[in-house]
Formats: structure tokens, C-alpha cells, sequence
């Protein structure tokens, strides 16, 4: 099975040797997605600002794989801290509709850039 690099403006650059995401067959593994605004490289301030950077650069990302956030069937939230997990997860219902991708959220001591979270996802097609 080939595999095909995504690659998108609309989402942040990778900034180590990785692809932002890539296609295998008809699954599209997206890498962790941090709250960086991919159109000046700021990161907002708080945790539902940056919440919503991230699945927003999730969904752009998705989009430019030629697929939608309405395809996800699995992610996994990594937060910095355990008592954000209501406000994420308001903002991830918004974002995601029934029946809601498997997720995995952990609590991570920290994050590229000093981020708040950062979302990965897996895809159909």
C-alpha cells in the first residue's frame, strides 16, 4: 500500500521531521495539531481560544486530505492540565457530531510552544 503526504496552509507547518498528515489506503492519519493560527503563527490566549484553534486546524487539515471532521473515528487530546477537560470537551462537542469518534484524553506534563493541547486524529475517506 502507497502511502501520500497532506500537506495544507491552512493548518500549522510541522515543525520537526514529520508530515502533517499522510494517506494510507483510505485512512488518514493526522499528526497532533497544536493551537498555532496558521496564518500568522500566533497562539491564542486561554483554553477554549486555543480548543477551538486546534480543532479548527484538525478540520482545515482533514479538508485538505480530501476528507471532513464528519469522517473521524478516532482522536486523541492531549491537555496540560486534567481540570480543562470540561471546557475542551464543550468545545470538542461542537466540533464533532454523533456517534462521536473513539477518543483517548490524557494529561501530559508538556506541550510543543507551551500549548495548552494538541489533538491528533485518524479518518476515513
Amino acid at each position: 500500500m502507497t502511502m501520500k503526504e497532506v500537506k495544507t496552509n491552512n493548518a500549522p507547518a510541522a515543525i520537526g521531521p514529520y508530515s502533517q498528515a499522510i494517506i494510507s489506503g483510505n485512512t488518514v492519519f493526522a499528526s497532533g495539531q497544536i493551537p498555532v493560527n496558521p496564518a500568522n503563527g500566533e497562539i491564542p490566549e486561554g483554553v477554549e481560544a486555543q480548543a477551538n484553534q486546534a480543532f479548527t486546524n484538525v478540520k482545515n487539515l482533514l479538508e485538505a486530505a480530501g476528507t471532513s471532521i464528519d469522517k473521524v473515528i478516532k482522536t486523541t487530546v492531549f491537555i496540560q492540565n486534567m481540570d480543562d477537560f470540561g471546557k475542551i470537551n464543550e468545545i470538542y462537542a461542537s466540533y464533532f457530531t454523533e456517534p462521536f469518534p473513539a477518543r483517548s484524553c490524557v494529561e501530559v506534563a508538556k506541550l510543543p510552544k507551551g500549548v495548552l493541547l494538541e489533538v491528533e486524529a485518524i479518518a476515513e475517506l
